[in-house]
């Protein structure tokens, strides 16, 4: 075989080995699936409801008007009216404010505490991680609804205290996931070749440990978000959560438990939209976890 042909049939060889995709090309691709679109789309008609429910809303959700009471879904009222005449559509647009706000600063309290605490041990090693996993041990063996219900007694009851409640209780889960990918991470080779470059430990631990660990972060945050709506729900369901008459998806499916039997809607779609959202959190999460490398 000569030279040229050869080094052709190289650079053919080469031509067809696809190159590896980085980072952000893997979870682009993940978030940008077809399949996801659904999951997308029901997270997008929740954000529409959170961001501008004014302009979505067809009726007062917090008066009604005593002479519809517990009227089936039809033209004027989409979704049926409760018991007091309220629009249960408006209601969940609503109440979509507090259980949605409320799973942000939940996941956001989880997020900035847990990979802090992650981070320090993960990276300090030591007596520093010995204490901080000792923590994460405690708050894993406690249920996390009791935790919640716990926090609540001591802050009080509403949203934003229900929310804090439920995001100390999934800091041990990013802290415990932000350590083992901060440990994966350090012993890489590129890592100890900056620190042999001269790279000081705050600049090592920002500029390579912190952005290639955060992968599986990413992947918790969808799935925590997903939870917290439920947790919110459940602690707004047993009446921990925003007072009447604020609507809330947990409250409006506790209102209307008197009426399973004659008013059907009240519970089951305030549940389904609760089931959907948790739901497609989860699927997103799964699609961001399944391109890890």
């Amino acid at each position: 075989m000569s030279q040229a042909t050869l080094a052709d049939s190289r650079t053919l060889s080469r031509d067809r080995i696809p190159e590896p995709a980085t980072p952000r090309k893997r979870f682009t691709i993940a978030l940008l699936n077809p399949s996801l679109l659904l999951a997308w789309l029901v997270l997008a008609i929740v954000a529409l409801w959170t961001v501008a429910p004014g302009l979505l809303a067809r009726h007062n959700p917090i008066s009604g008007k005593a002479r519809d009471k517990l009227l089936p879904p039809d033209g004027e009222y989409l979704l049926g009216t409760d018991e007091l005449g309220r629009d249960l559509l408006s209601r969940m647009i609503h109440g979509s404010i507090n259980s949605v706000t409320g799973a942000l600063v939940a996941v956001g309290v989880g997020l900035v505490v847990g990979t802090l605490l992650g981070l320090l041990a993960g990276s300090l090693g030591g007596i520093v991680d010995a204490v901080v996993m000792r923590m994460v041990d405690v708050l894993l063996s406690i249920p996390s609804l009791l935790l919640s219900l716990s926090i609540i007694i001591i802050l009080g009851f509403g949203t934003v205290n229900a929310a804090i409640a439920v995001g100390v209780g999934s800091v041990a889960s990013f802290a415990r996931l932000s350590r083992s990918e901060v440990l994966r991470v350090r012993r890489s080779d590129f890592v100890e070749a900056a620190f042999g470059s001269g790279g000081t430990f705050f600049a090592v631990l920002w500029r390579h440990i912190l952005p290639n660990s955060a992968g599986p972060v990413l992947a918790l945050i969808a799935l925590q978000f997903g939870s917290a709506i439920l947790a919110i729900s459940t602690l707004g369901f047993l009446g921990y959560g925003a007072p009447p008459p604020t609507p809330e998806w947990g409250l409006l499916i506790a209102e209307g438990r008197n009426y399973v039997a004659t008013s059907w809607w009240l519970t089951t779609y305030p549940g389904l939209v609760v089931v959907a959202v948790v739901l497609s959190a989860n699927r997103i999460s799964h699609s961001i976890r399944k391109v890890q490398p």
